[in-house]
């Protein structure tokens, strides 16, 4: 009974440290990665959405995410008639390695306008910068919500690949979101 005791002690010890955050590194400043995504807009607004629990829920059939949050901010960029430009959303995806944050620029038709890192931890810069280097978020320009978000390079190293498809999957959540808060 004492060894048991023990191990399970042990293993209850062990879990939290398998999750370990390193510093960030931020790659590009709020300012900058909107000032790039909204380019052409005249002026500038925030709108802040809410998803009731059956958008949520609809979101989660549609595409098989569940969003973490029932609250998102969008930036709206809109011309001097106040017809949009295009909207950005800042979105995380929490790793083991730790977070991910990418902004996303949206057309008004809900499609894709740009994408970019902003922020990763020290441990997950080697394996992200690669793709930076392809400039990979480029092929993502052009889709919508209803497109299958994936990587479409592959990668010499397996971890390098995860955060390809990371953050795909992030730009693909932008979108989603988008729509289903009917921000365009």
């Amino acid at each position: 009974m004492k060894t048991l005791l023990a191990a399970l002690v042990a293993l209850m010890l062990a879990v939290p440290a398998l999750a370990h955050i390193t510093p960030p590194v931020v790659l590009l400043s709020d300012r900058e990665a909107l000032t790039s995504l909204l380019a052409g807009a005249r002026r500038f607004f925030v709108r802040e959405v809410r998803l009731s629990a059956a958008q949520r829920d609809a979101i989660e059939k549609t595409s098989g995410w569940r969003p973490d949050e029932d609250f998102y901010r969008f930036y709206l960029g809109r011309d001097t008639d106040g017809r949009l430009v295009s909207a950005a959303i800042f979105v995380t995806e929490f790793t083991i390695h730790g977070p991910v944050r990418v902004v996303v620029g949206l057309a008004p038709d809900g499609t894709v306008r740009g994408a970019r890192v902003v922020e990763v931890t020290e441990e997950t810069y080697p394996w992200v910068k690669p793709l930076l280097d392809r400039d990979f978020t480029a092929a993502h320009v052009g889709h919508d919500a209803r497109t299958r978000f994936r990587p479409t390079t592959t990668m010499a190293h397996p971890m390098a690949e995860f955060y390809a498809q990371v953050i795909s999957g992030l730009i693909q959540r932008a979108a989603i979101l988008f729509e289903a808060g009917g921000v365009g």
